[in-house]
Formats: structure tokens, sequence, C-alpha cells
């Protein structure tokens, strides 16, 4: 046994709910705009999952649950037949691969535009995103959402149930709630963009209610064994500002919250594993807890994010995520255990457009 692999406990099992996962490292949900226009799961896209599926688990990126949720083009989608159909076509090439995912489901919220979807994109309040978004036009201002009345809110929440119900019939193993990254339900926690006066804002115990109903829609629709979600406290990420009051006073109890749900993991993103916020997480949240480490600069490291990683479960994390290092290593796993080199990003351009080039063309070892 080669003495690397005895030393990074990111390879040793885990269990999720009743999954097995051969080592503890995630693949992050990052989306890569290659999804056909409607939102339907391309080809491309089974193949770059396939490759990857020797990652403990990969949950995949978001997909939005209705129209007016899209955020970008070529972003994929839950909410039609042929996408469900285009999903099972890439689960079916994962689970031949030995892979298994989950898929993430999200709505954008203010991070829209009608020439993307159609639609004036809906919000928790008119607050426009700052500067501009990419549409399939190229980059055009950001537009002033709607703010979302009751029963926006109450499709809203269906539409994410619905969504789920897709995905676990496309053969997920389960579904992440997004509510990270500045997307619709981040904004709903966050009081630079919620300004509402009614049940949705306000004090903390209001500015949550919108992810709990949504969360606790979804986990009636699939069970809690299949649902996981996402958060990120203090990501600044499409004009998200949160102070240190702020999330002192939310995600704690938003974790208590959420855990009285049920849900089978917890996700945190852009964690860090010396925060108070990560501590008081961590000693709140009873089931699977996977973190998602800051990696310095942004860059893949030399050791493919191992040092980090390994910090996240000394931390108590029980899984791990990384994004950029299992975007240009299909074989992460494998250069973790080894100590092989890891390949760079080659061109983040090409992260976000494309075809194959800079998506499916990353070697393997050995390749």
């Amino acid at each position: 046994m080669n003495a690397k692999e005895t030393e990074s406990p990111l390879l040793s099992p885990a269990r999720l709910a009743d999954t097995d996962l051969p080592n503890r490292l995630v693949i992050a949900p990052m989306t890569r705009n290659r999804a056909e226009p409607s939102g339907t799961p391309s080809e491309l896209m089974a193949e770059y999952y396939a490759q990857r599926a020797s990652a403990g688990l990969i949950i995949a990126e978001a997909s939005t649950p209705s129209r007016v949720g899209r955020t970008y083009p070529d972003i994929a989608a839950l909410y039609r037949p042929e996408h469900t159909e285009g999903w099972r076509r890439v689960n079916r090439r994962v689970a031949e691969a030995g892979g298994r995912m989950f898929a993430q489901i999200q709505h954008g919220g203010r991070v829209g535009h009608p020439d993307t979807s159609g639609l004036t994109p809906l919000a928790p309040s008119p607050i426009a995103l700052p500067g501009t978004i990419h549409t399939p036009g190229g980059r055009q201002p950001a537009v002033t959402p709607r703010q979302m009345g009751r029963d926006d809110i109450a499709t809203t929440v269906a539409d994410f149930a619905s969504a789920a119900r897709r995905a676990v019939e496309a053969g997920f193993l389960g579904v992440e709630v997004h509510a990270a990254n500045g997307y619709l339900l981040h904004q709903f926690l966050t009081p630079g963009t919620n300004r509402r006066r009614d049940a949705y804002g306000g004090a903390p115990e209001n500015r949550m209610r919108f992810v709990l109903e949504v969360v606790q829609a979804v986990v009636a629709e699939v069970g809690p064994d299949r649902v996981g979600v996402r958060v990120s406290p203090g990501n600044t990420a499409n004009g998200i500002a949160e102070t240190d009051e702020d999330i002192a006073a939310l995600y704690p109890e938003l974790t208590t919250r959420l855990d009285a749900l049920g849900p089978v993991y917890l996700h945190v993103a852009f964690a860090d594993p010396d925060s108070s916020v990560w501590k008081r997480i961590r000693s709140r949240w009873s089931r699977t807890l996977i973190g998602n480490p800051v990696l310095p600069g942004g860059e893949i490291p030399a050791d493919g994010g191992r040092d980090a990683a390994e910090r996240m479960l000394r931390a108590g994390a029980d899984l791990v995520a990384l994004g950029r290092p299992f975007l240009a290593n299909p074989d992460l796993v494998e250069r973790i255990r080894t100590g092989a080199p890891v390949n760079p990003v080659r061109d983040r351009y090409l992260m976000y457009v494309g075809g194959a080039t800079g998506y499916t063309d990353y070697p393997a070892l050995g390749g």
C-alpha cells in the first residue's frame, strides 16, 4: 500500500444516510454552462461527470426549478420532462462508472435577466444586482427585479418540491437546496437584499422563513435522507453583504431550525474551519456536515487542495467539497492518493463557456 494512501483521512470510506461512499471527497456544484439552451443536460455533461465518478459524492451543477429562476445562458434545469430525461442520461453514465450524485436546485432570484428567461426576475425586494450580468447577447446591466408576493412565494416553494421529485425520478440520490452564494434563498436571508416588512423580512427569524419553507416542502416531497442544504455565511458573491452581527444572529439559529427538519447534510460553502460561525454550526448540526474550504488565492494548490481539505476534517467536517481541483483533474482522488502533480485550470474563460475544450479534455494520469 502506498504510504500516502494511509496518511490521508480524505480517502477513508464514509456513509451518507444509506449510501456508502468510498472516500470523503465531494465535487462541489459548479455551473459550467454546457447544457442545451432549453436547460436540458447535454451528452457532453454526461461525459464530464462520468470522468469524475471516483469522487465519494458528486453534487451536480445548479439546476433551476422554474423558467423565471434561470440565471445565465445554457444552465441546466429541472422543470420539464426533457430536463428529467437529460439528467437521467447523465446519472446512467455516472452510475455505470461507479459514481453517486445529488442534484443542486437553485433559483437565481435577482440574478437573472429577461433576455435569458423571457421574464422579469423575482426577488424578496426590488433591489437590482449591482453591475452587469451575462446574457445570450453579452453582458448587460442588471434589471430591477419584481418583489415577490405571497402567491409568488408559494409557487416557488412548490417549484422546488417539484424539481426535487424530478431529480429523484432522474436517478439522483437526492437534492441540495441552494441557499448560498447570493441567489434567491440567500437574498431572503440577508437584510441588504431583503427589505420586506411582512413575515418574510426584518428580524432574522422572519428572513429565514422562506428557506425553511422550501426545505420543509422538499423534505416532504422526497424524504429527509434525500435532501441537503447549502449555505455560505459571509460570502459576498452576487452583491451580498453580511455583517458579523448578521451572521452571528442568523446562521447558528438557522442551523438549529434546519436540523429539526431532518436533511441528511448541511453544506457550508467558503468555510473557514477556524471561525466561530463554523464551530457554532458544527455544534448545532447533528448529521453529515460538508465543508467547502477556501483555497489560497482561489487557485488549485500544488497538493490539489489536500491540506485545506484535511484541515476541514480536523475541524469537524464529515465530508469535504472541492471545486476547481476536480474541474481540472477528473482523477483528483487518485492524484491525492499518490501525491501526483495536478493540472491547473488552463483558461478561466472556458470555465463558463464552450464545448469539450476546457471541460472534458483535462488529462487523467497516464493520459
